[in-house]
């Protein structure tokens, strides 16, 4: 059996990298500046509770593709609003963004947030056309916790949730240091006061047990410097998910907050995956 206490070490990141404040002042500046000096749609809410919003972020250029990214923070932290700073590349690069909100642990269960996701990326096909995005070129992303929900957005059932959807929602997604595995949280006692997970519940809600609803592709990414049990969840997912893995990046010298500003960088490999994920690189 896994010892309790490793598990608590090895998923605790604000302990491993004490340097994580200096990365969110960072990400909430630059946001603040985004949003000041882009074209953008705030707080869009698609539901009724007051964390069912998103910020869209459009591209006048391109093809019409979206890249939909939903914030990590173990479900249970963090805000839409820290990743503002997403958009000024993406946008360049004709695609546009769209970041989501979701109500947050204890407030609601992961399971919740999961319907949540599910509620936004069905607005999000519906309204597309409307914010000049194309509904058919919908894409995914998410960090962290955001990693995990958006593979389980790939393994979503959509015309079981309403007839009128396509089976291939979103055409791929990219996944970047996410959970994938929830069992062993369980055993992380200062984070599953919070998520309230039995094992029941940490195994229906691990995309790394559910199969993929299409062949829609899968890139994923983790951090050179994470922790040994966030590259276990990342290469788990790579394997269980090998039929329609479309890459998985290196990213060296990153730890688990420094490896989402890759997807902000179009020099940076992580771009440069997502990119070729949505088959923008030709």
């Amino acid at each position: 059996m896994t010892d309790r206490a490793f598990l608590s070490r090895e998923y605790n990141n604000r302990e491993l990298f004490p340097d994580h404040p200096r990365h969110f002042a960072r990400w909430s500046e630059s946001s603040a500046r985004t949003r000041s000096s882009m074209t953008c749609y705030l707080d869009r809410a698609y539901g009724a509770s007051p964390g069912e919003t998103l910020d869209i972020f459009p591209a006048r250029k391109g093809d019409g593709s979206a890249l939909m990214f939903i914030h990590g923070g173990y479900w249970r932290s963090l805000d839409k609003r820290d990743f503002s700073f997403l958009a000024p590349a993406w946008v360049d690069a004709g695609v546009s963004l769209v970041v989501v909100n979701y109500d947050l642990c204890p407030k609601v269960s992961v399971e919740r947030i999961v319907q949540q996701m599910l509620a936004a990326s069905v607005w999000l096909y519906r309204h597309a056309e409307q914010y000049g995005m194309d509904e058919d070129r919908l894409y995914v992303s998410g960090h962290s916790a955001g990693g995990h929900l958006a593979a389980m957005m790939l393994a979503a059932l959509w015309p079981v949730i309403d007839r009128s959807l396509p089976r291939e929602l979103y055409k791929g997604a990219i996944a970047v240091s996410g959970v994938y595995d929830l069992q062993p949280l369980v055993q992380v006692d200062w984070l599953n006061g919070d998520l309230r997970l039995d094992e029941e519940s940490a195994l229906r809600l691990s995309p790394a047990y559910l199969p993929p609803a299409t062949r829609a592709p899968l890139a994923l990414a983790v951090g050179g410097l994470e922790s040994s049990e966030f590259k276990r969840q990342n290469a788990l997912l790579a394997q269980r998910w090998k039929p329609v893995l479309a890459g998985n990046i290196a990213m060296p010298g990153t730890d688990h907050f420094t490896v989402i500003d890759g997807l902000a960088d179009p020099a940076n490999a992580l771009f440069a995956g997502a990119k070729r994920m949505m088959r923008l690189d030709r």
